[in-house]
C-alpha cells in the first residue's frame, strides 16, 4: 500500500480517498479482534502497524523520474528480520517490490482504488510469482 500511496503523490491526478485508507486498516483492526485479541492488545498492534506502514513509506528511496529503490534494511527490519542482508531471498523480494512499482505506475488510479491489479513477476528461474 505505500507504494500506490507513492504511485499516487507521483501522478498528481488526484489524492488517495481517505476513506479507502481508513477502510484498509479498520478491516486489518477486525481482522485482529476475529483473532481474539482484546481492545488494549488491538490498539498496541494497530499502532504498530500504522508505525511500520509510515515507515516503510518513508524509506523507500524514489525520484520524480519514477524511478525507485527500496532500501535493504525495511526488508530486514519487518519481512524476515531473521535472517542477514546478503541472503537471496532480500535480493529477490527488492526485486519484487521494485517491479510492482512499475506495474502498478502504468495503472490507472481508478484501477488500482478498485482493486484491479493483476501482478505477475516472473524471475530467473522461469516460474511465475503473483
Amino acid at each position: 500500500m505505500s507504494i500506490i500511496l507513492i504511485i499516487f503523490k507521483q501522478k498528481k491526478e488526484g489524492d488517495f480517498p481517505q476513506d479507502l485508507f481508513d477502510n484498509i486498516f479498520l478491516n486489518i483492526e477486525y481482522n485482529i479482534r476475529e483473532e481474539g485479541y482484546g481492545d488494549v492488545a488491538v490498539n498496541k498492534k494497530m499502532k504498530l502497524l500504522l508505525q511500520i506502514f509510515y515507515d516503510i513509506l518513508l524509506k523507500i528511496n524514489h525520484s520524480k523520474e519514477r524511478e525507485i529503490k527500496i532500501n535493504k534494511s525495511i526488508i530486514v527490519k519487518y519481512i524476515k528480520p531473521e535472517i542477514k542482508e546478503s541472503d537471496q531471498l532480500i535480493d529477490y523480494l527488492i526485486e519484487y517490490y521494485e517491479n510492482f512499482y512499475y506495474f502498478c505506475f502504468e495503472l490507472k488510479n481508478n484501477s488500482m482504488l478498485k482493486g484491479q491489479i493483476n501482478f505477475k513477476y516472473h524471475y530467473k528461474h522461469g516460474r511465475t510469482k503473483t
